[in-house]
């Protein structure tokens, strides 16, 4: 072997046995700097072995410590099937029914001695790893439970997964399956990050670590200090010696020796005793160990028992979860506030004395509108129960009537905007109210910039809800044509101390503002933000009418015939049309040069009228390439099988389910082939 390569991999041990001493044992034998300095030192001879070596593989430091930092921008995810299927597991919301489900266990095996393995559930996304040869091979998502996402680029930024195994007896290919989370510390820091740069937090830290395994830049994903947590070992029992006799509490031990992060927070239970102590236990504990859980996981520690319980179709019958209940808390209603959304939809929000539920205080929570309150006869002063939905949104479960005042009124809701004073509309059939001011009401008008300026609309970057809120107050933007006249040196110094904006930060929003005068026209009709216009009916819209002049000078008749196009959606599109403040502000746009005309003189008509659906690999098409081919040619993508589908177009390694259920309903089958066949005609 080159002596080069010989350092490099020495180094590359060195460096991953100081990685897990940090992250994983939580136990380091090196200083910060000096581990830094290796790295650095790791990265450039790695750098130099490649350019002096240009024949040889690039993949050849994949597994390098040095690819934690993250790599390329993946364009798109590859779809694989799973070694063996992601079968979910039955959930068990009480503790009969967890008694229950032991003794069904014990009877069908005929024993009341069993062993169960009681562990933490925690609450992030379900991954799966094959290792080959003691390295880590490629990552999936559960994704269907059958067909996963390739995310092994953004698995192997997680420092406390190990790129290579440590120890020995491990099988030479292997899949093990495990939760990544995202640490509460670093989930609080990262949105901290993204409020200073102007950007809207995250909800929760599972909805954070699920986006951040799909995101296509892995250097982004490096940044999130994000976690994982493993509990189930697959491999061919057959050739895997003596690890076949371990049970399951033993190989996960095992999978510790070889460098996985394996909870502590597990035990061995015999019978219903003991488990129901462990529930009890981190009922109360689990908001002390730093990240989200939601239950307990039971299994069947004998492992060669779980071949006679056997599965159903969905859930193996030797593990069960236990869900923790949702935490409910008592707390007095002190007011309502009404807030108004960009679209001018009203929204009640119940304000109470704060409450601490499930690792954080609660003082807010969405009543959603007047029905609600009036179902509920939710009054001022009233005390009322307060829940956490999932374990994440608060809501208001309920009243205690029976501590309420005699003096206590029915509450009566507003029939003025909050903010413009206006009086609010609700049409028929319609839940909620609204306010009419459209142009001239400020939330709304905030709102509004807000979606124009997201990344599905116009994809404007550096201006978040604060330093719009700014450039509105200040009066240098009133519409959004304003936006295209700003100047350097109008946003310099703009904003708070957190987050006032720097010359190069000025100079980054003016360049993006100025790209956005690429983005098309189903796009830019949607940035408009016209009441029940979503993604979808804006690229009906604009596929339909091909000019914006034309979707002006239609009419509700004609609306309706389109496809996506119901009464409700076709009366906002006449009403806001015929404004003229809003077409006035149309006739701006076009000046500065956005786009109102369909470009791309490709499109065709020989899918309309025609919904398909599109599963698995394809050679000539990436999986968004073949929606985008259907919807370029007047066709509709729906996501799930059902009687209104037309087709399914299926690709390689599709999921067998996908393929009964179409067969069952009777929806035809096409090949990739059959299907440019289709366009092409």
């Amino acid at each position: 072997m080159n002596k080069d390569l010989e350092k490099i991999l020495a180094l590359q041990k060195e460096v991953e046995r100081y990685n897990y001493e940090y992250y994983t044992l939580d136990n380091p034998s090196i200083a910060d700097y000096d581990f830094d300095t290796k790295m650095k030192e790791l990265e450039e001879m790695e750098k130099e072995y490649l350019n002096n070596n240009p024949q040889e593989d690039r993949d050849i430091f994949q597994n390098s410590p040095s690819s934690r930092v993250g790599g390329q921008v993946n364009k798109s995810f590859t779809q694989y099937e799973h070694g063996s299927p992601m079968l979910s597991l039955s959930n068990t919301y009480s503790k009969e029914e967890v008694s229950d489900f032991i003794q069904r266990a014990e009877s069908l095996l005929g024993s009341d001695n069993l062993e169960w393995v009681s562990e933490l559930k925690y609450d992030g996304v379900a991954v799966s790893l094959n290792y080959r040869n003691g390295k880590l091979y490629r990552a999936l998502t559960r994704g269907n439970g059958l067909v996963g996402d390739d995310i092994t680029d953004n698995i192997r930024t997680i420092r406390t997964i190990p790129l290579e195994l440590r120890g020995e007896g491990y099988p030479d290919d292997f899949h093990i399956r495990g939760e990544v989370v995202f640490p509460h510390s670093a989930f609080e820091k990262h949105n901290q990050e993204r409020i200073e740069r102007g950007e809207e937090p995250f909800a929760n830290p599972r909805n954070a670590a699920s986006g951040s395994m799909k995101l296509l830049d892995s250097k982004e994903t490096a940044k999130r200090g994000l976690d994982c947590y493993f509990y189930y070992i697959l491999f061919d029992e057959t050739q895997a010696g003596s690890l076949s006799e371990l049970t399951h509490y033993e190989r996960l031990n095992k999978a510790r020796e070889w460098g996985f992060n394996i909870s502590t927070y597990s035990a061995i239970c015999l019978g219903i005793e003991d488990i129901m102590e462990f529930i009890d236990y981190w009922d109360k504990e689990r908001h002390s160990i730093g990240v989200d859980t939601d239950g307990i996981v039971l299994k069947l520690n004998n492992t060669k028992l779980w071949e006679r319980l056997g599965s159903t179709a969905k859930s193996p019958r030797w593990a069960s979860a236990y869900k923790f209940k949702a935490e409910r808390a008592k707390t007095k209603l002190v007011s309502i506030e009404y807030n108004v959304g960009r679209t001018g939809v009203v929204t009640p929000v119940a304000i109470f004395e704060k409450v601490w539920i499930d690792g954080s205080w609660v003082r807010r929570a969405s009543l959603h509108n007047s029905d609600f309150i009036s179902s509920m006869d939710i009054r001022l002063n009233d005390e009322v129960y307060v829940e956490k939905g999932g374990d994440i949104i608060p809501k208001v479960v309920g009243v205690d009537k029976d501590s309420r005042s005699p003096d206590s009124v029915e509450l009566e809701y507003i029939k003025e905007c909050p903010e413009c004073h206006t009086p609010l509309i609700r049409e028929e059939g319609e839940a909620g109210h609204y306010c009419p001011n459209y142009n001239h009401c400020p939330p709304q008008i905030l709102g509004r910039f807000l979606h124009f300026i997201s990344k599905k609309a116009m994809d404007i970057d550096g201006l978040g809800e604060e330093r719009m809120k700014y450039l509105i107050d200040s009066g240098l933007v009133k519409d959004f044509s304003d936006l295209y006249n700003l100047q350097e040196e109008d946003l310099i110094g703009l904003g708070n101390l957190k987050t006032t904006i720097q010359e190069k930060g000025a100079s980054n929003i003016i360049s993006s503002i100025q790209n956005s005068k690429e983005i098309s026209f189903e796009r830019v009709l949607f940035a408009l933000g016209i009441r029940f216009v979503g993604e979808v009916v804006a690229k009906r819209l604009a596929r339909h009418y091909k000019h914006i002049d034309s979707i002006i000078n239609t009419n509700y008749l004609e609306l309706v015939e389109v496809d996506d196009i119901g009464d409700k959606i076709a009366l906002s599109i006449v009403d806001y049309f015929s404004k003229q403040e809003n077409l006035n502000l149309i006739n701006k746009l076009k000046e500065i040069g956005l786009s109102f005309e369909s470009k791309d003189e490709s499109l065709g008509n020989s899918l309309e009228g025609l919904s398909l659906v599109v599963s698995g690999r394809f050679n000539h098409f990436s999986r968004e390439g073949i929606k985008k081919a259907i919807e370029d040619n007047s066709g509709r993508v729906v996501s799930a099988i059902s009687q209104r589908v037309d087709y399914l177009v299926a690709g390689e390694r599709m999921g067998p389910a996908k393929r009964a259920q179409a067969e069952k309903l009777g929806v035809r089958i096409i090949s990739e082939e059959e299907f440019i066949s289709m366009i092409e005609s």
